[in-house]
């Protein structure tokens, strides 16, 4: 439920991630001069997880605060004897572990950005199909006004394709590899520390940062809140979702044609939005990751005490809960199941009081606008007690027939006011904005 689609945390994924790195490490000190020849494809061919045990490095993860020291023992004693001295050259275990975070976080984020082309994808299907399907728009989870289905859906779209553009920004920008030895200074190496550093990037697709950042953690709160704001755009589609198909509103269906899809343990008729539910439940758990890293970054001098440790499964898990949000995400728009006689319907249901604002305005150049307003919210209060419409509750007030009788509104005028489809405002407009960028974009990015 919260491990779907393809971004992997697991205790291997990490391993792989570190031996990646000391693999990477080994290939730019042969580069640079400061191996023997081959070494590097001697530590790459062994920097594999089926030849570790992942078991031991974790019970020796404990008596020395971090998985490193173990794994360099390890992988020392598996590579041939002149290839040792690339292992772990120059490096401290901090670079090895924050070099791996950010070659999961590189992995991770493709994986999220696929599912979110597909939700987007379907969000602009959605928003095209439907921009003349009118429906109730609500406000404090009451009607407000109309929209349209297109419009909603095109609000999706910018939100999911915002996010999405922020996550390829850091991915491009800000996910770099850390290189700094025992406390950022690659004395270690002499002269050569900056030049293997810059081949470490260059082998891991990394950027190289200006130097190393090992208690400055902006670039993981950065990782963090923008895979926050990937949640906070999927949880508002899944939020929208979970209300619109309530029984009493059935808007909208989640699509699966599996018989069990939403199904009760006790109750035969039940067919819970379950996609929704679970991108909910994954994106109330990112504010509070995001809190936990934002208060790990404060750190002291040039290593921290903790503050570090604390970043490892906290990332991991808003990793994996991103991952499972995108993928559910793209599910439920790819299956999502439009009701446009509902819609309607529930349009009607309350005897035009939506268009309440419309009629105001109609009558606001007779009256004025505050003495509109009152006339109308007095009928729409009739209207609601007596289970009338608005129409019938204006015309059969004095005072509000004779406002509509200045301002030169009849029946008929009135019928077209109080007619959903015509106060759709911009609404068209926005949509074609949503869509435009959107196919803009993805020409730019060869996206089809």
């Amino acid at each position: 439920m919260f491990g779907r689609g393809a971004v992997r945390t697991r205790d291997l994924d990490w391993l792989q991630a570190m031996l990646d790195a000391e693999a990477a490490l080994a290939r730019a000190a042969e580069r640079a001069g400061l191996a023997v020849a081959g070494a590097g494809a001697a530590v790459t061919a062994t920097a594999t997880t089926e030849q570790f045990d992942v078991a031991e490095i974790g019970r020796q993860a404990a008596l020395t605060g971090n998985p490193v020291p173990a794994l360099v023992r390890a992988l020392s004693a598996l590579v041939p004897a002149d290839a040792r001295a690339a292992v772990h050259i120059g490096a401290t275990s901090q670079d090895i572990i924050d070099t791996a975070v950010m070659l999961l976080a590189k992995r991770a984020i493709g994986a999220i950005g696929a599912d979110l082309v597909t939700a987007a994808q379907k969000a602009a299907q959605l928003a095209r199909a439907h921009a003349r399907t009118v429906m109730a728009g609500r406000t404090l989870l009451q009607q407000a006004v109309p929209v349209t289905f297109g419009l909603v859906a095109a609000s999706w779209l910018t939100g999911i394709d915002d996010a999405r553009r922020e996550l390829d920004r850091l991915a491009a920008t800000r996910l770099a590899v850390q290189y700094g030895g025992a406390a950022g200074t690659l004395a270690s190496l002499g002269t050569n520390g900056p030049a293997v550093a810059a081949l470490l990037a260059e082998e891991l697709g990394l950027a190289e940062p200006a130097l190393p950042w090992h208690t400055d953690r902006l670039r993981i709160v950065q990782l963090a809140a923008a895979l926050a704001g990937v949640c906070a755009a999927l949880g508002k589609v899944a939020r929208d979702v979970t209300l619109l198909s309530q029984t009493e509103v059935a808007e909208v269906a989640e699509g699966n044609d599996d018989p069990r899809h939403g199904g009760s343990s006790t109750m035969p008729h039940k067919r819970n939005p379950v996609a929704s539910v679970l991108v909910l439940a994954c994106a109330r758990r990112a504010p509070g990751l995001l809190a936990t890293l934002a208060a790990a970054a404060e750190q002291e001098h040039q290593r921290a005490a903790g503050a570090w440790h604390a970043e490892w499964e906290t990332l991991s898990e808003l990793l994996r809960l991103t991952g499972s949000a995108a993928s559910w995400s793209a599910a439920l728009l790819s299956g999502l199941r439009v009701d446009a006689a509902r819609m309607r319907t529930n349009l009607e249901a309350s005897g035009g009081l939506l268009m309440a604002e419309h009629v105001a305005a109609e009558l606001a150049p007779a009256v004025g606008r505050l003495a509109a307003h009152d006339l109308v919210s007095a009928a729409a209060t009739r209207a609601a007690g007596s289970g009338g419409g608005l129409v019938s509750a204006l015309l059969g007030d004095t005072e509000a027939a004779a406002a509509l009788r200045a301002a030169g509104i009849g029946e008929a005028e009135l019928a077209v006011a109080v007619d959903p489809a015509s106060y759709l405002g911009a609404s068209a407009e926005f949509i074609g904005r949503a869509l435009a960028a959107h196919y803009e974009e993805g020409a730019q990015s060869g996206e089809r």
